[in-house]
């Protein structure tokens, strides 16, 4: 009697394993002859592979990639140039009647000569001398020339008595985000972020991702590739108008997701994150649903662009072999990267099993007590 009441609500509950929550809806008041469109095939899209060595080689060069070469510049190349605002210190030797001494009330820049706002200093005897766009070497000389109307070999000194003109700006975690003159000194990224007090450890301060934006234009930089690796290269020399940015750590997460202790958001911090920290810290794999041979990382393409072959790298790890792990501590994720662990096919049986069980145990309860009654 139980067969017989059983089976035919078997075969409607497997049946209905075919049509899961929420994939069928009722078609009531709309048009019936609607044909929902075909969802698009975005395999040829993704960019499949298993980490081991080689992927791990191109993940360490793509984690720090080097900096674009109109970056790179040496301190030689670094030329100050006179901007307005900047205030000179003009001297003339055996002539002290042409120099503005600064006395004990008043400073270098305050007894020099301003760059005005069209560029000019007005020096005695020539006039006007356009200054802007200069350095300190052609104006002395400039000067020099025009003087020599007036004196005999005249022995002329330019110097910057304040540095006003060119500015580069702090942002982020560091102990004091603001605004700081280039001077005639060569200033470099690390340079900038020391005058700024430091970077920010109370804040997480992410040092990996260092953002300097030049001309409207975004370049990531890492300090940790300067301090950790000596890398020189990312220790970019600035101009005026470089804004640096260093952002939190928090701001920079990954997603574990799929068959582990607990699925979880988890920030990368200032050192980033491994897979195999990723992993550990929501609780490991579930030894029960998990299938140790399906944990992927997905990670949108870094050459993503309009006419890139793949949108989508996915990378795929057997954690059934236990050198593997050392892989998983080696391979560094990225921000927003998604760690997805499948369930073992055991597990989506189970899960078939459990949604039939509350209904067989009714009927089996319900012909149980039939049979008893009669």
């Amino acid at each position: 009697m139980f067969l017989r009441i059983l089976l035919p609500f078997a075969l409607i509950a497997l049946q209905g394993c075919a049509f899961a929550p929420g994939s069928h809806i009722s078609t009531g008041g709309w048009n019936a002859d609607y044909q929902s469109p075909k969802e698009e095939d975005l395999t040829s899209l993704v960019n499949v592979s298993r980490i081991g060595p080689d992927t791990l080689r191109h993940a360490i060069v793509a984690e720090v990639p080097a900096p674009r070469a109109e970056l790179i510049r040496e301190d030689s190349e670094y030329e100050y140039r006179i901007g307005i605002g900047d205030v000179l210190q003009v001297t003339v030797w055996d002539h002290p009647e042409l120099t503005i001494p600064a006395g004990s009330n008043r400073s270098s820049q305050e007894s020099g000569n301003v760059v005005n706002e069209n560029g000019t200093i007005y020096y005695p005897y020539i006039g006007y001398v356009d200054v802007a766009g200069l350095t300190t070497l052609e104006i002395r000389e400039e000067i020099a020339n025009r003087l020599s109307t007036y004196i005999e070999s005249p022995q002329v000194d330019v110097s910057v008595a304040g540095f006003r003109s060119q500015r580069v700006y702090v942002s982020g975690a560091v102990e004091k985000p603001g605004v700081y003159p280039l001077t005639n000194v060569p200033t470099r990224i690390v340079d900038a972020i020391s005058q700024a007090g430091g970077l920010d450890m109370s804040e997480g301060a992410d040092w990996r991702n260092v953002t300097l934006t030049r001309n409207g234009e975004d370049f990531r930089l890492s300090l940790k590739a300067v301090y950790e690796q000596g890398n020189k290269l990312h220790n970019v020399l600035l101009q005026s108008g470089d804004v640096i940015n260093v952002p939190l750590g928090d701001d920079q997460k990954v997603f574990v997701l799929g068959e582990v202790g607990t699925t979880k958001t988890l920030p990368m911090g200032r050192n980033g994150l491994t897979l195999a920290e990723a992993i550990s810290n929501v609780g490991g794999l579930d030894q029960r649903q998990s299938d140790a041979t399906g944990v992927f990382v997905v990670r949108r393409s870094g050459n993503a662009s309009p006419d890139s072959e793949y949108l989508i790298d996915m990378y795929q790890l057997n954690l059934k072999d236990a050198t593997a792990l050392v892989l998983a501590d080696s391979f560094n994720l990225q921000n927003r990267d998604m760690v997805y662990v499948t369930a073992a096919p055991l597990a989506r049986w189970n899960r078939v099993v459990s949604l039939l069980v509350p209904s067989f145990s009714a009927l089996f309860l319900g012909d149980r007590a039939l049979n008893l009654g009669n």
